[in-house]
Formats: C-alpha cells, structure tokens, sequence
C-alpha cells in the first residue's frame, strides 16, 4: 500500500510543479520582452522615458555623489554622408556602450534621440575630474570599422548638484546640455555652472538647439 502511495503522490507533485514551472518561463521571456523594449534597439542604452524615471531615482538616493553628463556626436551628419549609415549607426552604439561601461552598474544610460546620449552615475566628488577626464580619452578612441579605423569625435558637458546648486534633473540637463555646446568640438568635458542652468529651453532643449524650432513656451 505504501508502495503505491508514493508514486501517486510523486505524480500529484509533478503535476502541480509543471504550471507553475511554465508560469515562471512566461514571466521571464515576458520581463526580458518588456526589457527589450524599453531600450533602444541600436545602442542597448534606455530610451528617454525610462533613463528619465531611472535618473530622478538615483539623483533623489544620492544627490551629493552624482554626475551627469551630455554626449552630443559631432560631425555626424558628415559621417553618414561619407562613410554611408553604417558607420554612422556603428559609430552611435560604440558612444552608447562606451558610455555604459563608463557608467558603470551605479548609472543608468540613455539615448534621448538622434545621436544625443546621457548617463548619470554615482562617483565620490573628489573622483569625478579624474573620472571625466577618462571618459574624454574614451570617446576620443577611434573604432575599428571594416578592416579600418572609423574616427570618433564627441562632445561631452557635466553637470552635478552642488556645481550647479539644483537637484532638478531638467535643469542638470539643460545646464549639461548647454555646458557641452560651449565646449563643442574641444574634444575635452566642459563642467556646467550656475549660470548654463539659466539659459532659456524649449521643451526641455537649450533654446536654439537643432530640434527645438517647435512651437512652447521657453523655460
């Protein structure tokens, strides 16, 4: 009696194990679909949506330790132009993964469109010139392309709380935004400061920026 017990249990077990084994497949393959789509396709980073809800995350845990920054490609309508869209779309996931991997599991990275990327990290203050000065080398690293080397220029701008005395990620970013176009193909990270935080913006877009010619009331 024993005997036949047990295997009709093992049975009942297995039977109750099998759906919920499957439910726990679905859930995953459906997480790494959601996943998949919050993030640009091209680059691997976060589109401006999630990048934005994951910045103001970390910047409200840790405000005095974060670092912001703008990478704008330059030249980058020239490269498609010459060197076909190919190059171009190689030369935008490298500025993605780059930027990524500077970023590091303490940040978060995202394209906000076009060749316009951010990435907001956790470094200690008395790190960050070190660290910015790593990312300008970085960037600055041409990419192997088809048995060659594909030219890379960017153009970075910084900003952080303290520097620019606001914890508001709009205003870090227009403060970035216009930082980096003021140091427009330097080659080298300009460091936002009160002032750039002023400047009027258009949707979020330092006012006069390609794209911001849309009708809105300037900030």
């Amino acid at each position: 009696m024993t005997t036949t017990l047990l295997p009709r249990k093992a049975l009942h077990i297995t039977a109750m194990a099998l759906p919920l084994a499957g439910w726990t497949l679905h859930t995953t393959v459906l997480h790494r679909r959601l996943t998949q789509a919050h993030r640009d396709p091209l680059t691997g980073t976060w589109r401006r949506e999630v990048f934005t809800t994951r910045a103001r995350r970390l910047l409200e845990r840790h405000p005095d330790e974060v670092l912001l920054v703008l990478a704008d490609a330059d030249h980058f309508k020239r490269l498609n132009d010459t060197r076909g869209h190919a190059a171009g779309d190689t030369a935008l996931a490298t500025i993605g993964t780059r930027l990524a991997e500077w970023a590091g599991p303490r940040g978060v990275t995202g394209r906000l469109g076009g060749d316009e990327f951010a990435a907001l990290t956790r470094i200690h203050p008395r790190h960050q010139t070190l660290r910015l000065q790593h990312l300008a080398h970085l960037m600055a690293r041409p990419v192997p392309y088809e048995g060659g080397l594909l030219p890379l220029a960017v153009s970075l701008g910084a900003a952080t709380p303290t520097a620019v005395e606001s914890t508001d990620l709009p205003v870090l970013m227009r403060a970035a935004d216009t930082a980096m176009y003021q140091g427009k193909h330097t080659g080298t990270i300009t460091l936002a400061h009160p002032d750039h935080a002023r400047v009027p913006s258009v949707n979020g877009r330092r006012l006069g920026r390609p794209g911001t010619a849309v009708r809105g009331r300037a900030a």
